[in-house]
């Protein structure tokens, strides 16, 4: 079962949608006791940075967040994984969940803004089983993107500058764009970075 994030934030019912054309169960909570019965947690996210922070911390979240994300893999969508990382310069500097290394900043490009519509993804050599997505194109909104070591970036895209569409610290995932409107191209990358993670989360249970 997939269990998203209910803060009041995101586009929750087309997210549940793309989990159950997979064929998953999903359920949206704020629950401890129905997290602990996912095998992942999906945390989404549209607006800004500061608002999706201010609404985790208001409604007390952020503890119960990064447990989960110590317990399960964990992936976020859109703002949502923007919030992975430890700081956000969206209406100013807002502390985010800091599960991955970097901050989430304006994107520099002599493009317009924001970066909407279909963008081509390169994958990175260092994860080989998303290579099959590389060149695929993906449905983009956004006008802030992750900086980030490259080691974390699983792929990118290009718009007048390099911007992380994909990254993984371990059983954390981020991903930029929309899967829920990329079509059958966003479901299958939404089951890679299921899997990606898992393998991620079964690797670490083991040692």
């Amino acid at each position: 079962m997939i269990a998203i994030v209910d803060y009041g934030v995101g586009n929750v019912a087309s997210v549940a949608n793309a989990c159950k054309q997979l064929g998953y169960e999903t359920i949206l909570t704020d629950k401890k006791e129905e997290f602990e019965q996912a095998t992942h947690i999906i945390l989404p996210g549209v607006g800004s940075f500061r608002a999706a922070m201010e609404e985790i911390e208001r409604r007390n979240l952020r503890g119960l967040l990064l447990e989960l994300a110590a317990q399960k893999p964990f992936i976020g969508i859109c703002v949502g994984m923007q919030l992975l990382f430890e700081k956000g310069f969206e209406h100013g500097e807002t502390e985010g969940l800091g599960l991955i290394p970097g901050t989430v900043d304006k994107i520099e490009t002599t493009h317009l803004l924001p970066h909407i519509g279909w963008n081509s993804l390169e994958v990175s050599d260092s994860f080989p089983t998303y290579k099959k997505h590389d060149g695929k194109h993906v449905y983009f909104v956004h006008s802030y993107q992750a900086n980030t070591p490259e080691e974390y970036i699983v792929a990118s895209t290009e718009y007048g500058t390099q911007i992380p569409a994909i990254v993984q610290n371990g059983t954390i995932c981020g991903i930029q764009f929309h899967p829920e409107k990329s079509e059958k191209v966003g479901q299958f990358l939404l089951q890679s970075v299921f899997e990606s993670s898992q393998q991620a989360f079964s690797k670490e249970e083991s040692i």
